[in-house]
């Protein structure tokens, strides 16, 4: 029993080390960065100075035992850079010298300009500021993030979660121990073989009130649907919980009582070949045991770190496709046009599934069965080379479940084609807005739209390797898959964003009832662009009206301002679709209705980021502004769109000199 128990131990040792060891090869995996637009520096000035001091400063003290640490750098006032790390409680000083020194090389590239950035890891997080950070509770964006998928039991689930989160936030609030820590982790049973893992930290530099507040925050921000994991991170403090144990227990556990004296056992004679039969295991045997056991865990290790790296992608549903990838493929994505002629049968009126604003789109089927949406650009569409390419560039790089994704392309003569995945259940217009069919539409699967769009929208904005304007969403760009869930397409529009706040242009190209109203007078688009557009459709999928035609019915000039009058007047379930019926829940509703209207606010800056939107649907307990006026388009149509120029279409095909260049330099952003 002795040698048995010995080698028990052996292998629990064994396992103990080849974790620690494999998880200090693990590299710093970057979740975000948030460079708020407030204020910046110039590449040669006092501030950039100080900066790198401060990053050389926090880089060199990041093997230290807490973790944590802040510095200012600078004398003067404007100048003055105050920045700080926070390692996790559990990570070894190696990995968070590690982490600390790439955050300091990544947030430069990340964040060139900017005063005030923050840039998160799974390891680490560092940020700066013009000003004081230490000692302060900061609840400014958060940065919250799920798996797509969820538990079996999600009440149960919620509830287990609660209850852990609530211990660990105050366990961290009070902990302070010699390190200078304030972390807290906690594993719970939720079924017998599903156990759920959390943590919660503070900067050390907080109060025990404070930090106590900030997780609360934090808590009231996790998906309440039973996700199998989630985690928000604020400045101040951040929480996490998993399905996995992705934390070092041992690094967390109380340090060890001392051992208890006792006497020593009896000497335990060497094991013989002639006493193997009473209970003794030959060394050999021990070998044969250890070894294969040893194999088994590190190939199991070397499993679950591949696992949890993926998962670590799906996030939101997130996964980015890798540089192999990259546009450089895109000529192997091009499809040969008699393979298109003979999918379609030859673009048959039969395969006709709809039309957008640039051209035909039909259904086709591929030699080996696989269904897919050709879209045929008509001659007239004013979409060229240009816009043609720019849609392959766009879609190509390009991934998310929320998303239309191109298959490939065709580009043979005076034809432009895109070959993009069949989606079944064609465009959310087609039912929306059909008497018959709207009554499909109940309101869990509304809502259930509402967030898919919203989370595509904000991988288009903040989460790809690219910052996309889409410029032309609306309900009949959202296709539908076979369990309706929303994908937008029809990226003809778009155009890719640097670090520059907004951009203007001469051309103005997008969809009446759509377009925000500093984009339609005065050619400015930007991220918030979309944010209005959002809004519109948001409001469009709640009350089943569409907005570019309300002006003819219900006696109100246009839909915004039918849901402003029913806001102001305390009655905003009258705007819900009838069809609905009774089961939606009134205070989702509201809330949804309230973040629809701080879209299509007219006050650019007052409507929120997509990712404020995201967090708003997802939480109930989150303190909203009141909405301000929308933007009300009808009375100023006709100042906005020249007479025959078609409303539904404010095409590319011709182009409307918004601003001379003798008052502004206009710009065409292309693709690069």
């Amino acid at each position: 029993m002795m040698m048995n128990f010995n080698i028990l131990r052996f292998l629990l040792v064994l396992c103990g080390n080849i974790f620690l060891i494999f998880s200090q090869v693990i590299s710093s995996n970057l979740l975000t960065h948030v460079c708020p637009n407030t204020t910046s520096y110039s590449p040669n000035s006092t501030y950039s100075s100080n900066l790198k001091v401060l990053l050389s400063s926090l880089s060199s003290n990041a093997s230290r035992p807490s973790g944590f640490y802040n510095f200012t750098a600078g004398h003067t006032g404007s100048d003055i850079v105050y920045g700080l790390f926070l390692c996790r409680g559990d990570v070894s000083p190696n990995i968070c010298q590690n982490c600390v020194s790439t955050a300091g090389k990544e947030i430069l590239e990340n964040c060139p300009k900017e005063k005030v950035a923050s840039i998160y890891y799974d390891e680490c997080l560092l940020r700066y500021s013009n000003q004081s950070i230490f000692a302060t509770e900061d609840l400014s964006g958060p940065v919250v993030a799920f798996h797509w998928l969820s538990v079996s039991e999600p009440k149960r689930f919620v509830s287990v979660l609660g209850n852990t989160m609530n211990e660990i936030a105050t366990v961290a609030a009070k902990e302070n121990d010699r390190s200078g820590k304030k972390f807290a982790t906690k594993e719970a049973n939720f079924s017998p073989l599903e156990r759920v893992y959390s943590l919660a930290q503070c900067t050390p530099d907080l109060s025990e009130s404070s930090c106590d507040n900030c997780l609360r925050f934090a808590i009231g921000n996790l998906p309440s649907d039973g996700k199998k994991g989630g985690r928000v991170i604020y400045p101040s403090c951040n929480i996490r919980y998993e399905m996995f144990p992705f934390y070092n227990s041992t690094a967390t556990a109380p340090p060890p009582r001392p051992p208890v004296l006792r006497s020593p056992p009896p000497p335990v004679s060497n094991s013989t070949s002639s006493d193997r039969g009473k209970g003794g295991i030959s060394s050999g045997v021990i070998i044969a045991i250890v070894v294969p056991i040893a194999i088994s865990i590190l190939l199991f290790i070397f499993g679950f770190c591949w696992i949890r790296c993926r998962a670590s992608q799906e996030f939101n549903g997130v996964e980015e496709i890798t540089d192999a990838d990259d546009i450089s493929t895109v000529e192997s994505l091009q499809y040969q046009l008699n393979t298109i002629r003979v999918a379609t049968t030859n673009f048959s009126t039969d395969n006709r599934i709809g039309e957008g604003g640039f051209g035909v789109v039909y259904k086709g089927k591929l030699p080996d069965g696989q269904e897919i949406a050709v879209k045929r650009l008509s001659g007239s569409s004013g979409q060229g080379a240009e816009e043609f390419k720019n849609e392959i560039v766009l879609i190509a790089k390009l991934q998310h479940r929320n998303l239309v994704r191109l298959l490939g392309y065709c580009l043979e003569g005076n034809e432009k084609i895109l070959v993009y995945e069949f989606v079944p259940n064609k465009s959310l217009d087609y039912f929306l807005f059909d008497p018959e069919k709207q009554q499909l539409l109940d309101w869990s699967r509304r809502y259930k739209i509402i967030g898919g769009i919203a989370r595509g929208l904000l991988y288009l904005h903040e989460d790809s390797r690219l910052r996309i304007i889409h410029r032309d969403l609306k309900a009949s760009n959202i296709l539908l898959d076979a369990e309706m869930n929303p994908k937008i397409s029809d990226f003809g529009m778009a155009r890719i964003f640097g670090d520059q706040i907004a951009e203007i242009t001469g051309r103005i190209v997008g969809t009446y009832g759509y377009m925000s109203p500093e984009y339609a007078m005065h050619g400015q688009y930007s991220v918030k662009s979309d944010v209005f557009s959002f809004g519109v459709l948001f409001l469009e999928i709640i009350s089943g009206k569409k907005n570019s035609s309300f002006y003819q019915s219900d006696g109100a000039e246009d839909l915004l301002s039918y849901v402003w009058k029913h806001w102001r007047d305390g009655t905003p379930l009258n705007i819900m679709d009838p069809t609905i019926g009774e089961s939606y829940s009134r205070n989702e509703v509201i809330q949804c209705i309230h973040i629809g209207l701080l879209c299509v606010q007219e006050d650019v800056n007052k409507r929120p980021t997509m990712a404020s939107v995201v967090i708003m649907l997802n939480s109930y307990s989150m303190t909203k502004p009141a909405p301000q006026e929308p933007a009300f388009f009808s009375r100023s149509r006709s100042e906005m769109f020249p007479k025959g120029l078609e409303s539904d279409q404010y095409s590319t095909s011709k182009s409307i000199p918004l601003l001379s260049k003798n008052d502004l330099s206009i710009t065409e952003l292309e693709p690069r």
